[in-house]
């Protein structure tokens, strides 16, 4: 209230020093007509100025202000991949059936737009199969559990809420550590909670999937350097190695 009272104070301030100022002019130039002809001119011009100022220059700064967001977002999944992305689509793809997928994901540095569709196309209507019994569960726990604290430390950044996919991921993930946090014996569990633990697997690894392609992508337009590092350490490149031969 105190807030918009200001306003109304400043606006009428500035309509009152507006009158006086015209007043002056009327009283010294003795030209009322001509005044008040200029004063509708102005008044004429006003909706022209204010499509200007608020519709065409704040979009384009708005434009802007999301073109830096977009960069530290892009930081911030960077660190995630390299901290535990990466190691995480590695142990999880494990668990399923990618022979299928692997050979269409060997992002090359030729790749260009119509590649990246297309893997992301791939991706999501692919069949997973995913089977975590008899797997190497208690790798998958143990690391989930070692990075939690990192994950956490991801969440404290208000600025991934403007990044849904991302946020998506995140959210996949901890429902996984939450799961693997409740159970004692990975490996002695029903065939139902395997069931269950195969969906959320599945769930988290198309997300990890989409999130990395959109990640190289985002690499090679902006970050060639990078992006030849991330082809070298593809997780889905049996030949990949970050050493030139």
């Amino acid at each position: 209230m105190k807030h918009i009272k200001w306003y109304v104070l400043v606006a009428l301030m500035l309509i009152f020093l507006s009158a006086v100022l015209y007043t002056i002019q009327i009283v010294i130039f003795q030209t009322p007509g001509e005044t008040f002809f200029l004063l509708l001119q102005d008044l004429a011009f006003i909706p022209i100025e204010v499509f200007l100022v608020s519709l065409v220059i704040s979009e384009l700064l708005s434009m802007k202000a999301k073109r830096d967001l977009l960069k530290k977002l892009n930081m911030v999944i960077g660190v995630f991949f390299s901290e535990v992305g990466i190691s995480l689509l590695d142990i999880i793809s494990k668990f399923g059936n990618l022979d299928g997928i692997k050979k269409e994901l060997i992002i090359g540095m030729e790749w260009t737009e119509r590649n990246f569709q297309a893997a992301g196309k791939l991706v999501k209507r692919f069949s997973y199969k995913i089977n975590c019994k008899d797997k190497d569960l208690q790798s998958l726990q143990d690391f989930l559990l070692e990075k939690r604290e990192f994950m956490l430390s991801l969440l404290e950044n208000p600025n991934l809420l403007e990044h849904d996919s991302f946020t998506d991921l995140l959210w996949s993930i901890f429902h996984l550590m939450e799961e693997f946090q409740q159970r004692e014996d990975i490996d002695q569990l029903p065939d139902n909670d395997y069931i269950h633990l195969n969906g959320d697997i599945e769930r988290a690894l198309i997300l990890l999937i989409n999130e990395w392609i959109y990640y190289m992508k985002h690499l090679k337009a902006h970050y060639p350097y990078l992006f030849s590092f991330a082809v070298r350490k593809n997780p889905f490149d049996p030949n990949a190695t970050v050493i030139f031969h």
